[in-house]
């Protein structure tokens, strides 16, 4: 039995009633796939509405998305489904954007009473979830004041101009001060000019330069190097990720995360920690840097937060805030009074101690059974991560693999530079669906010598 007729059998989904506005009916569909490599993608057994859907987004959206040739039409929990009825067990998350998985009840309640009653009045005016989110967080976090934008690369691009209005504050009688950052190798902090300006993936900014200069990018983890350059130059803010996610699932260790604290303090320089997608429970820790006992001057988050619907967030201590003043930045739509609900929901139900203890140890337990189930394979190099943000590091591209278990049923990504499979399950995964995970990736290895 494959692990889609096994799955289906613990959770069938009902009979499919749904009529599309490209006019196709679908009734009482229910397919199940097979989980054997030699089974036809679904993107190709598909037909109706997912073909429609594929061939007409490719007609009317810009094409900046590289899909895999699926379409999804519902979710419940960690599972998502087709407009055919066929099931996958979500190991991505959105991106490590659904902890609470899909349609989480108290989320959708949350979601709809506010919809229900107001979503937006702007700026000019108060709103209760707005503040009732930043005290939530503030009380959760080093921090002393929040400032909500609508995505990750928006809240580091406020870092940014924060980073800078802070130096020249508190620096009046300089003609320049410090306006410059550090970032490191195999680091992403966004696609907007300024963010993307801080990443190090080259084909990411070559096509859109000049981006804003002023930034060096040193080895992740040097110590040395990042030392020096903070003490002898003009350093407005050091970014950095505790945990690096698209860049392969690489963790800093505490010596590093010391030394940039200690050189930060002594050059007065700011440190911004960027836990877009390593925050909010992802590593068993309700923010990531806790692991490292160390707390940055601004950190940043997004993904998770409102659990699907956008928002974003840059986290700062009153020392920064005070340098701020008004009109030095805002948003017409961030902090809205309907993702900030949905937001309050998240981070009632992930800063439970019994939730981030249940991260943290279904993270290990994944782990150990991945490096048991996978580690003996000679293309494997590593299994690494915290709580339940893992990489598995290849020797040859992860693409084939991430194929063939699309095709089996199990949604994964890549990271670094294409050869790790990265793992962002949501939090509320049980280990009997992570048991599942661990034996289609199992499954699906042989793939990596079909093309090699």
């Amino acid at each position: 039995m494959s692990f889609l007729q096994f799955s289906s059998s613990l959770h069938s989904p009902p009979a499919i009633h749904l009529r599309r506005s490209f006019g196709t009916d679908i009734r009482h569909l229910r397919v199940t796939a097979c989980a054997n490599l030699g089974v036809q993608a679904p993107g190709n057994l598909q037909t109706g509405v997912s073909k429609e859907v594929m061939e007409a987004e490719g007609r009317v959206l810009v094409g900046t998305y590289a899909r895999a040739p699926v379409v999804f039409s519902r979710g419940k929990g960690c599972k998502l489904y087709d407009p055919d009825g066929r099931e996958y067990l979500d190991l991505s998350s959105g991106i490590g954007v659904n902890a609470l998985g899909h349609g989480d009840p108290d989320w959708v309640r949350a979601v709809t009473e506010q919809a229900g009653t107001l979503t937006h009045v702007s700026h000019f005016y108060y709103s209760i979830p707005e503040v009732e989110l930043a005290k939530r967080l503030v009380a959760s976090s080093f921090a002393d004041r929040v400032f909500f934008t609508n995505s990750g690369t928006e809240a580091n691009e406020a870092a940014i101009k924060f980073a800078r209005k802070f130096q020249r504050f508190t620096h009046p009688d300089e003609n320049q001060p410090a306006a410059e950052f550090i970032s490191f190798s195999n680091c992403f902090h966004g696609r907007t000019m300024g963010a993307l300006a801080l990443t190090s993936k080259e084909n990411y900014r070559s096509p859109f330069e000049p981006v804003m200069p002023g930034v060096t990018f040193l080895e992740y983890g040097n110590i040395e190097s990042a030392t020096q350059l903070i003490q002898g130059r003009n350093i407005a803010a050091v970014f950095v990720e505790p945990i690096q996610g698209e860049g392969g699932i690489y963790s800093a260790t505490k010596e590093f995360l010391y030394s940039l604290r200690r050189a930060c303090d002594d050059s007065g320089s700011l440190l911004i920690f960027d836990e877009v997608q390593c925050g909010l429970g992802r590593t068993g820790y309700l923010w990531a840097h806790e692991a490292y006992g160390i707390v940055p001057d601004i950190m940043t988050l997004a993904k998770p937060l409102a659990g699907g619907l956008p928002i974003g967030a840059a986290l700062m201590t009153e020392r920064v805030a005070s340098a701020i003043s008004y009109g030095d930045h805002g948003s017409t739509f961030a902090g809205g009074l309907l993702v900030c609900k949905a937001a309050l929901t998240v981070l009632e139900k992930i800063s439970r101690p019994d939730f981030l203890a249940s991260v943290s140890k279904k993270g290990q337990h994944f782990k150990e059974l991945l490096i048991k189930k996978l580690g003996g394979n000679s293309h494997v190099r590593d299994v690494r991560g915290l709580g339940l943000i893992i990489g598995i590091e290849l020797d040859v591209s992860a693409s084939p693999i991430v194929d063939a278990s699309r095709n089996s049923g199990l949604l994964v990504l890549t990271a670094g530079k294409g050869n790790v499979i990265r793992l962002l399950p949501p939090l509320i995964i049980s280990e009997e669906e992570l048991e599942h995970a661990a034996e289609i990736l199992l499954g699906c290895l042989p793939a990596l010598d079909k093309d090699n």
